[in-house]
C-alpha cells in the first residue's frame, strides 16, 4: 500500500477579490481563484499572467559582473583567442554548455566545450579538464552550471595561465573564486531581480548581455530557448517570473521548430510534435539526455543538442536512448536492493533519515534510487556507493519543508565535497569518516525534522464538480501553463465517484490503474483518470464501490487525438456499497 498522504488545502483566498476578478474575466471561481493563490488580483495582473512577454525579461546588466564578463568574452573573440565552454554533465550543464557554445560559434571558430568524466573527474571544475585546456591552448574558460566552489581550480588555471568565467546558479561559499566574472544570481552582493535561474538561464542572460552590448538582434537567441526551456523543467528550478516567460516561449520554440537532437529526443519518446509541456521534458526528454552523462559521457549529449542534420541527430539520440534503457534497468535493480536492504535492517540509518550504501552500486543512477526511497518512506535519504579514488560519494533526497543541504553542511568537517540545493545534494567522503558521519547527521535530522515533515502531503487548489469542466474551462486551465515549481498544476478534489465499470490494471507489472470516473449526479459522462502505483485500490473500484479523489488534469496526446485526462494524485476509499 502506498504511503499514506495528508489532504491539506491551499489557503482560501479572499472571496471578494476572486468574485471581482471572476466577473471581470468572464471565467469560473475556481480558475478565479487559483489565479488569486498566484498573487493574481486584478485584470492587468492577470493579462500579464496569460501572456509572457519577452520585454519583461531582466536587464542582464542587473548581474553582478556582467559587464566584467561580457568585456573578457568580447576581447577573446575579438582577438581570435581560444575559448572553452565548461559545463555539469547533467542535463542543466550540458544545455547550457550547447547553449552558449552555439551562440559563441556564430562569433568565433576558435571556441570548443569540455564536459568532465563523471567517473574519472566527478562533479564541478576538474584539474584534468584545466589541464586539458592548458595543453590545447585555451585562453578563456567559461564554466556553467557549476564554479562556484571552484576557488582552488581557478587558482590553478590562472597559474597557467587561462582566465576563468563563472557563470553558475548554486549557492556560494563566504569566498568567492578569484575569476575574472563570477555571475551568480544566489550570491549576497549581487542584487539581481530573480535568483532562481537554472545554470543554462545564467548562460543565457550572458549571452543575452553580449548580444544587448554589442547590437545583435535579440530574436536570434530565441532558437536558443528550446534549450533552456529543457533546463528549467528538468532541474526543477521555479517557474516564475523570467523563468515562466523564459519557458513559455521555450516551449514554443520546442513545438514549433526543435533543434535536429531535441527532435531526434522527441521522436525517440514517442511524444506528439507540436503538443509538448513542461511533464513531457521532466519524464521523458530531460531524463534521457541525463543518460548519456549517467552511464557513459555527457559529451555526447552536447554533441546530440548541437547536431546539424537530423541523420547525426538520430544516431547519436539512438545511442543516448540505449544508455537511458540500460539506465533504466539498473536503476530498477538497485532500488529492489536498497528496499530489502532497508526491510532487513542492515542499512547505515533508518531512524529519522534512510542511509544506505553499496560500493558495488552505480554511481550514475543513486540519486534516481534515492528519489525512490523517499517515495517509499517518505524521510530525508542518502545512497551511497564507492567512486574512484577510494572515496564513497553520495546523493542525497529530501521531503517537503525539510532544508537536507543545511543537515550535511553541519557535517562539513567530515566531507571532502558536497554541493546542492534545499532537497537535493551530492557529497563525497572518505570510508573511514562514514560511521560518524551517519551517526551526525541522523541526530541532526532527528533533533530539526517534525511531524509535519514526515507525511506527505498533497496541496489542494480547489474543491470541483466533473460538470465543471467544460471546454472554456479547459481551454483557461491550459493558459496557466507552463506548470512547475512555484506554479504547479493546481490539484482539485471530487468526493464520491465511481468507475463506470471499464477501470483496469495497466502498466508492465499491473501497479497503476487506468480508470473512467462517473459522478452519480451525471452517471452518462465519464472522464477518463491515470492513477500511477494505486493498483492496491483496484478491487474496491472494480466493486461499484465509492471513492473520493485528487487530481490534475491535462490534455493527453495519442496519435493525432486528443483527450482530456485527470492524474490521480491520491485517492481514498469510501464506505463499500456492496
Amino acid at each position: 500500500m502506498a504511503v499514506e498522504k495528508i489532504w491539506k488545502y491551499r489557503e482560501v483566498a479572499d472571496p471578494e477579490n476572486v468574485r471581482q476578478l471572476a466577473s471581470e474575466l468572464g471565467v469560473d471561481p475556481v480558475l478565479a481563484e487559483l489565479l488569486v493563490q498566484r498573487g493574481v488580483h486584478t485584470f492587468e495582473q492577470a493579462r500579464s499572467f496569460f501572456r509572457p512577454n519577452l520585454d519583461d525579461l531582466h536587464d542582464p546588466f542587473l548581474m553582478k559582473d556582467m559587464d566584467k564578463a561580457v568585456e573578457r568574452v568580447h576581447k577573446a573573440v575579438s582577438t581570435g583567442e581560444k575559448i572553452l565552454v565548461y559545463g555539469d554533465y547533467d542535463v542543466d550543464g550540458t544545455t547550457a554548455v550547447s547553449l552558449v557554445y552555439s551562440f559563441l560559434r556564430r562569433l568565433t571558430r576558435q571556441v570548443d566545450f569540455y564536459i568532465p568524466e563523471r567517473y574519472d573527474e566527478g562533479y564541478g571544475v576538474s584539474y584534468k579538464g584545466i589541464d586539458w585546456a592548458a595543453e590545447n591552448h585555451f585562453g578563456l574558460i567559461i564554466t556553467l552550471d557549476c564554479g562556484i566552489k571552484a576557488n582552488e581550480k581557478v587558482d590553478y588555471a590562472a597559474g597557467k595561465g587561462i582566465d576563468m568565467i563563472i557563470c553558475d546558479h548554486h549557492l556560494p561559499e563566504d569566498e568567492l573564486p578569484k575569476a575574472v566574472a563570477v555571475l551568480d544570481p544566489k550570491r549576497e552582493d549581487c542584487h539581481y531581480p530573480f535568483d532562481d535561474l537554472s545554470g543554462c538561464g545564467v548562460g543565457f542572460k550572458l549571452v543575452q548581455a553580449y548580444s544587448q552590448a554589442h547590437g545583435i538582434d535579440f530574436d536570434t537567441l530565441i532558437p536558443l530557448l528550446d534549450l533552456l526551456v529543457v533546463s528549467i523543467a528538468s532541474d526543477l528550478v521555479s517557474v516564475t517570473d523570467e523563468n515562466r516567460i523564459l519557458a513559455h516561449y521555450g516551449l514554443k520554440q520546442l513545438n514549433v521548430s526543435p533543434r535536429q537532437g531535441l527532435m531526434a529526443m522527441i521522436q525517440l519518446s514517442g511524444l506528439e510534435p507540436g503538443h509538448l509541456t513542461i511533464d513531457d521534458i521532466v519524464f521523458k526528454i530531460g531524463p534521457r539526455i541525463n543518460a548519456a552523462g549517467r552511464m557513459e559521457t555527457g559529451r555526447i549529449a552536447v554533441e546530440l543538442l548541437t547536431a546539424k542534420d537530423a541523420k547525426t541527430a538520430i544516431r547519436i539520440g539512438t545511442e543516448i536512448n540505449e544508455h537511458n534503457n540500460e539506465r533504466k534497468n539498473i536503476d530498477r535493480r538497485i532500488t529492489q536492493e536498497a528496499l530489502e536492504m532497508v526491510e532487513s535492517g542492515s542499512c547505515l540509518s533508518s531512524g529519522k533519515a534512510t542511509i544506505v550504501y553499496n560500493p558495488q552500486w552505480h554511481k550514475g543512477v543513486v540519486g534516481i534510487v534515492a528519489s525512490r526511497l523517499v517515495e517509499a518512506y517518505y524521510k530525508p535519504t542518502i545512497v551511497f556507493t564507492k567512486s574512484q579514488g577510494g572515496l564513497v560519494t553520495g546523493s542525497a533526497r529530501s521531503v517537503h519543508c525539510f532544508d537536507l543541504y543545511g543537515a550535511i553542511e553541519s557535517c562539513a568537517d567530515l566531507l571532502e565535497n558536497f554541493g546542492g540545493h534545499l532537497y537535493a545534494a551530492g557529497l563525497t567522503l572518505k570510508e573511514e569518516n562514514l560511521t560518524e558521519f551517519c551517526e551526525r547527521i541522523e541526530k541532526h535530522i532527528s533533533g530539526k525534522i517534525i511531524p509535519e515533515m514526515q507525511t506527505p502531503v498533497v496541496d489542494i487548489d480547489a474543491m470541483l464538480n466533473f460538470s465543471q469542466i467544460t471546454p472554456k474551462f479547459l481551454r483557461i486551465l491550459k493558459q496557466f501553463q507552463p506548470f512547475g515549481p512555484g506554479n504547479s498544476a493546481p490539484v482539485f478534489r471530487t468526493d464520491n465517484v465511481y468507475d463506470n465499470g471499464m477501470g483496469r490494471k495497466v502498466g508492465a507489472e499491473g501497479g497503476h490503474l487506468k480508470l473512467e470516473l462517473i459522478q452519480e449526479s451525471h452517471p452518462y459522462h465519464h472522464i477518463s483518470a491515470i492513477a500511477f502505483n494505486m493498483a492496491d485500490y483496484f478491487n474496491h473500484i472494480k466493486a461499484g464501490n465509492p471513492i473520493d479523489v485528487c487530481y490534475s488534469i491535462l490534455e493527453n496526446y495519442y496519435r493525432g487525438t486528443s483527450n482530456t485526462q485527470l492524474r490521480v494524485k491520491d485517492l481514498r476509499e469510501r464506505d463499500e456499497i456492496l
